[in-house]
């Protein structure tokens, strides 16, 4: 089943590539390589303002996570010029997790990304992992993660 396929199965439109926020680029290919910028997490079109350990759930970051992979996949999709069918395989996600010092579930957190491109990339979407509580994220967001792939 292509990409496309599972994104329909999974009811996701993909989104077009955020403006960058500061003096950075979306996103750099180098040879099959390409490095996402870190893309933070987004309610109703502005950032998921909460702090993990104070007033949003794990359950509820989790989706947050979730809906961070969906924008990384809309970004993804521009680097592979459209097409992709081309991502060899998911290399690595660093997650950033908005945290009071007491909180340690950032890994699971870090799950709704992480499951999301599993469903969506099959094996290709299995990656190597970090996930890290900080004190803050920029605009106040409760996660922000980025994301390498391999493409064809």
């Amino acid at each position: 089943m292509s990409v496309y396929d599972q994104l329909a199965a999974l009811n996701i439109t993909l989104p077009p590539v955020s403006t960058p926020a500061a003096a950075y680029v979306p996103y750099v290919q180098t040879g099959n390589l390409v490095f996402l910028s870190g893309h933070i997490a987004r309610k109703d079109g502005k950032p998921w303002v909460a702090q993990l350990g104070r007033d949003i759930t794990t359950e509820e970051a989790k989706g947050a996570a979730r809906a961070v992979a969906i924008d990384l996949m809309g970004t993804l999709h521009a680097a592979t010029g459209g097409d992709l069918n081309r991502v060899q395989r998911i290399v690595k996600l660093m997650s950033l997790v908005n945290s009071t010092a007491d909180y340690t579930e950032q890994h699971l957190v870090t799950n709704g990304a992480s499951e999301l491109l599993g469903q969506v990339f099959g094996e290709r979407g299995q990656h190597a992992r970090s996930a890290f509580g900080v004190a803050q994220i920029p605009l106040g967001a409760c996660v922000e993660i980025e994301l390498i792939a391999e493409l064809a």
